[in-house]
């Protein structure tokens, strides 16, 4: 039994090691398999960016140019009887339903998705030609739906474009937060501290100027009362921030302060700028029937930002994870989640209504315009005013959370 055993050894010594390069050319197979499915899915997500974007561009043409470009749509009872319920305002909600339909289904079809060799993964980044066929389905129902139920879309897409404007601030501040703890943090203070006083500096001062120049242009008349409050308000809300930071008890520095105080300047300004023309105390410059070189640019700078400002929060979906220090990573995993890409792009598409329609439904808007009322300009103001609340709870949360849980202690001690 002996001899037969050490016979055996040797025997299973050999085949392990024949096995090793077999099982080590599998696993780097596997790998390979891995890195280009999940080079697939980061590649989908440009796919779905520009499918997002010609979505825009085609609600713009429906709602500025649609009785021209497409003066003969398939008949359908709903669009009335010279169709005109398919143009302008109705025109855009019903394209902005149809790119809803197809990105909610899409969110239905992958959310829970976590391993690149799901099938979902693979629905999610191929089956092109099937995903064609179920976008045109989605914008074509629309256009057979009646009016009143296009009127209850347009009211509930209010809400959700406000939901998506919250995903966009917590995404935003969690960005400042980042880049603040990136340059201050410990193992890069002595090598970017100046870098970071630097920057801390260029945004105030950036900050600072902007209300000055806002001050100059739009409340320089004591008549225009709304934006002096607003531009008074956005100066009152810097300097809150600013001292908040730099508390003993918080002390998280001026750089994170200042990129916000530069973010809600920048917020102030749009919300002006989204004045109605009629208004004296407006930005916007009073325009007859033509649209000049300035306003073009603007306009494509606009819609190219609400593309990015979607495609930027669905794959930030980290920031949404409520157990970030319990997940770990492993190969096989998908590089983002799928669902909430999915989700906010069907976010988007109701923000992207809203402001082509100016948050109005039952009012034209000037052509090459996005986003210019007084109901776009409350909006961004209550946005602006919400962003500066959202981050200056997140500066004072940890040293109220610290506090309560050390009276707590003092309490349990005492008993």
């Amino acid at each position: 039994m002996d001899d037969r055993g050490e016979s055996i050894e040797p025997k299973m010594a050999e085949l392990r090691e024949n096995e090793n390069p077999r099982f080590e050319e599998a696993n780097s197979s596997k790998n390979v398999n891995f890195s280009i499915r999940k080079k697939k899915s980061l590649q989908a997500r440009f796919a779905y960016g520009v499918i997002f974007l010609l979505t825009n561009v085609i609600a713009w043409l429906f709602r500025d140019y649609g009785e021209r470009i497409l003066p003969m749509l398939p008949y359908s009872k709903a669009c009335g009887a010279e169709e005109r319920e398919c143009y302008h305002t109705m025109g855009v909600l019903r394209v902005s339903l149809g790119c809803f339909i197809f990105f909610f289904l899409m969110f239905i079809t992958t959310c829970h998705t976590g391993k690149l060799y799901n099938v979902r993964n693979a629905w999610h980044s191929g089956w092109w030609a099937l995903k064609f066929v179920l976008l045109l389905v989605s914008f074509v129902i629309p256009f057979f739906i009646p009016s009143d139920y296009i009127q209850l879309y347009g009211e509930l897409a209010r809400v959700g474009a406000g939901v998506f404007l919250i995903l966009q601030l917590i995404s935003v501040i969690e960005f400042i937060t980042w880049w603040n703890n990136y340059w201050m943090s410990d193992e890069r203070k002595k090598s970017s501290c100046s870098i970071g006083l630097f920057m801390s500096t260029a945004f105030y001062i950036a900050s600072v100027c902007g209300i000055v120049v806002m001050y100059v242009l739009y409340a320089s008349k004591t008549s225009c009362s709304l934006n002096i409050f607003f531009i008074s308000w956005t100066a009152i809300l810097l300097i809150a921030m600013m001292v908040i930071a730099l508390h003993s008890k918080v002390n998280r520095g001026l750089l994170s302060s200042g990129i916000m105080a530069s973010y809600i300047v920048f917020l102030c300004w749009t919300a002006i700028r989204s004045e109605p023309a009629s208004e004296k105390c407006s930005g916007q410059k009073q325009e007859s029937g033509h649209s000049g070189w300035s306003t073009i640019v603007g306009f494509v700078i606009a819609l190219c930002a609400i593309v990015m400002a979607t495609f930027s929060t669905g794959i930030d979906s980290q920031t949404f994870q409520f157990r970030k220090d319990e997940a770990q990573s492993f190969e096989d995993d998908i590089p983002y989640s799928y669902g909430f890409f999915h989700l906010v792009f069907s976010l988007g598409a109701m923000y992207f209504a809203m402001l082509f329609i100016s948050w109005n439904l039952g009012s034209l808007t000037r052509k090459w315009s996005i986003d210019v009322g007084w109901a776009s300009t409350w909006v961004k103001i209550v946005n602006e005013w919400f962003a500066a609340t959202i981050y200056m709870w997140k500066l004072i949360f940890p040293t109220l959370k610290e506090t309560k849980v050390m009276n707590h202690e003092e309490s349990v001690e005492e008993v």
